[in-house]
């Protein structure tokens, strides 16, 4: 996602977190789209995965939502991809995107990966926001910056850097 410019007292990070916390993210299961919301549970996966204790979302597209070529984001897609059959866990094809898909980048959909490693592959990859949760609670977005004003309270966010 590229927001272009800063909002009013709160800079480029509180402006994308905004644009974040709006976004739509579906993920992709026996052919259907399904929906997660941050801040409510996500039943369908806990349905298609009843083991599963986390979930998470994340991308390798658009590094700090800054946009780069297709071609670019292909390939670090492929690589993530790799990584993730690589890790054992499962995963499923998902993506995010605005409400009106004037932006929309691919994500996957990633199950039972432990918080660290899902962590290390956000950074590896340069991803600001992700999505991870227990499968038995609310998803929460994770954030890897350190909070701008007005948002260090925020009941679904967790600020990976204070």
């Amino acid at each position: 996602m590229h927001v272009p410019h800063a909002s009013p007292g709160g800079g480029r990070i509180a402006a994308l977190v905004h644009a974040y916390l709006a976004a739509e993210y579906r993920w992709e299961c026996d052919g259907d789209w399904l929906d997660l919301h941050i801040g409510a549970p996500a039943p369908a996966v806990s349905a298609r995965y009843p083991a599963a204790r986390t979930a998470g979302l994340l991308s390798a597209w658009n590094p700090h939502s800054v946009v780069r070529p297709d071609a670019e984001n292909r390939a670090e897609d492929e690589r993530l991809q790799a990584d993730l059959v690589a890790s054992g866990c499962a995963f499923r094809p998902a993506f995010s995107s605005s409400a009106n898909r004037s932006w929309r980048e691919p994500s996957w959909l990633v199950i039972d990966m432990a918080v660290g490693a899902f962590d290390a592959l956000s950074r590896r990859f340069g991803q600001l926001g992700t999505l991870y949760w227990r499968t038995d609670a609310p998803i929460r977005m994770r954030i890897d910056a350190q909070p701008p004003p007005g948002f260090a309270d925020h009941a679904d966010l967790d600020w990976l850097r204070s």
